[in-house]
Parts: C-alpha cells; structure tokens; sequence
C-alpha cells in the first residue's frame, strides 16, 4: 500500500516510515524541500503543491508535520508553533481534496496538552472539554484544521501523543541530568507524565492506519501514566546513577520560561480508545521502557505486529 506522511523525516516519522517500509509498503514524504531528498525504492519525496493527479492510490495520510515545542516560547515561537502545523494540516486537506481516489483514513498528530493540565483528573478520549493553556489552544486549532477531511467522509483519527520516549525526542534531554548525577524530581514531582515508548507510538499508528473501527480521538500513550518523582527515580535506577537533586520550578521557568510547564506540569492520560479494541502494549509499564531504551544507545529496533 501507498501512504503520505507530512513530518516523515522527524523522529516519530522517520520510524513509521521505516516500519511501513519493513511491511513491504510504499511512503510518500511531504517536504518543504527537496534539494537534499534522494528518492529510494520504498521511499519518494514530494513538496505540498505536488500535483495530485501524479500520485498512484493513497490507502493513509499521516499529518506529523509541525514546529518543534523546544525553545524558549516567545510570542514569535508560538506563533510559528501554531502556523507551522495549521499551514501543513491545510496543504494536506487540499491534496486530499485533489485527489481522484481518496484515502480510507486520515491520522492527523495533535497532543494530550489538548486536556489542559491537572494533579487529579484522569483523561481519556471520552472529554470533550479542552484546557485553557497555550498547548491546550494548538491542540484544538490543529484538530479543527483537520475536521475538513472528516467531513469528505473520511474516516478521521485525531492522534494524541504524550511523551514519546526514544533515544531522539525529549528523553534524551530528559536523561542528560540524571547521567550527570543531577537527577531528581522536577518542581514538586507530583505532575503526571502520559508516556509512551516508540515502538509502542509507532505499533499504534499503523494499528490506527488498519483498524476500521477507531476514529476521533486517540491517546498515543502507555496505560500507566507515572508521575514525576517517580518517573525520575525509575530512570535513575535504569542508569544507575543517584536519585537526589531536585530541580524546583521557579529555577526551571526561570531558566527556560514558559517552556518549562512541559515538565512542571502534567496530565494523567489513558488510551482507553486503544485498550477497548484490543491493542496489546509491547511496554505497558515504564520500567520496562526504560529498561529497553537504557540498554541500547542505538535506534530501536521497531517490532511488527500482526492486527
């Protein structure tokens, strides 16, 4: 099969396409350039204005394209934070609209900041109350953006990613103080943190791409959220470094300002779409995650599955 990937050369991307291509299937990167693209057998590079009529039948589209979140959130950041995925959601509604034979489902990224934050609540795809924050606002734009594919009748899922934990990505950054015996909890370490190993976000994509019966809103994250003390003190058992320096939240907002509510603050979030259609987790539980992912500097190596 044929598939369209927008942010297919980024970290969640470039492993789905790897993965789609291991299945014998066919990805076509949108890019904004192509000056640096090589086309390979499995893989061909194509800009946003491509023309749709050149294009064999597309059986998924998968929408990952955006400005990353890292970096100090000026007004200019947000901005281009917000534009950069609504601009690439839009180019992908008018390919989709050109094209002759529409795809069979639509996977647009979006992000469990969709629910605001909180110590208390438990999420799931059943709320339909977002938050009041920034990520709460880019979240729902970008979902909104993406209902004009819906309404062509096509089967549209909303993909809400928590922390995507690989060895690219935020864990990196994530791990770094703890290998330099800095490690403890962030601000009170009570804040939830939804996360979600790669092999696992990628195993449920596809699960997304082929399953007919999941639409809306969808979790991307494991069924065991962990909160913030104890996802610190896990890691720093995996790489058997100290559990001890706390970083209170005025020094981390301080140091890289609004940015910093990413780990100070948090949000208890469950797949429940994912659980109640039977998708089996390869790393349900956090310590195993970390124990895969601290075991191995090298890419992970990403698990097929059978659906």
């Amino acid at each position: 099969m044929n598939f369209i990937i927008s942010g297919g050369t980024g970290f969640i991307g470039k492993y789905l396409s790897e993965s789609l291509h291991r299945q014998g299937h066919h990805t076509y990167i949108l890019t904004r350039s192509l000056s640096d693209k090589r086309n390979t057998t499995d893989t061909t590079y194509i800009n946003y204005d491509y023309a749709a009529d050149k294009l064999p039948s597309i059986e998924g589209v998968i929408n990952l394209a955006g400005e990353s979140l890292f970096g100090y959130w000026s007004q200019k950041k947000k901005e281009e934070i917000i534009k950069s995925r609504l601009e690439a959601t839009n180019a992908i509604v008018t390919l989709i609209k050109n094209l002759k034979s529409k795809p069979s489902v639509f996977i647009s990224g979006s992000a469990v900041g969709y629910y605001g934050y909180s110590e208390d609540l438990i999420f799931t795809e059943a709320t339909t109350h977002p938050g009041k924050d920034f990520l709460a606002e880019v979240a729902v734009q970008w979902e909104e953006a993406a209902q004009h594919v819906e309404k062509m009748n096509i089967r549209t899922i909303y993909a809400r990613f928590g922390i995507v934990l690989g060895q690219e990505g935020s864990f990196p950054l994530m791990s770094l103080p703890v290998k330099l015996f800095l490690g403890g909890k962030i601000g009170n370490g009570e804040q939830w943190m939804s996360w979600i190993h790669i092999k696992d976000a990628v195993g449920l994509i596809e699960y997304c791409l082929l399953n007919p019966q999941l639409s809306g809103p969808v979790n991307i994250t494991a069924p065991n959220p962990k909160r913030n003390k104890d996802f610190m003190k896990i890691m720093s058992q995996m790489l058997n470094r100290p559990y001890w320096f706390p970083a209170p939240a005025a020094i981390v907002h301080a140091a890289i300002g609004e940015m910093g509510q990413l780990v100070t603050k948090g949000q208890f979030v469950l797949p429940q779409a994912a659980l109640d259609q039977g998708f089996e987790f390869t790393f349900p539980k956090l310590k195993d995650a970390l124990k895969d992912l601290t075991k191995d500097t090298s890419a992970p190596k990403l698990i097929q599955r059978k659906n």
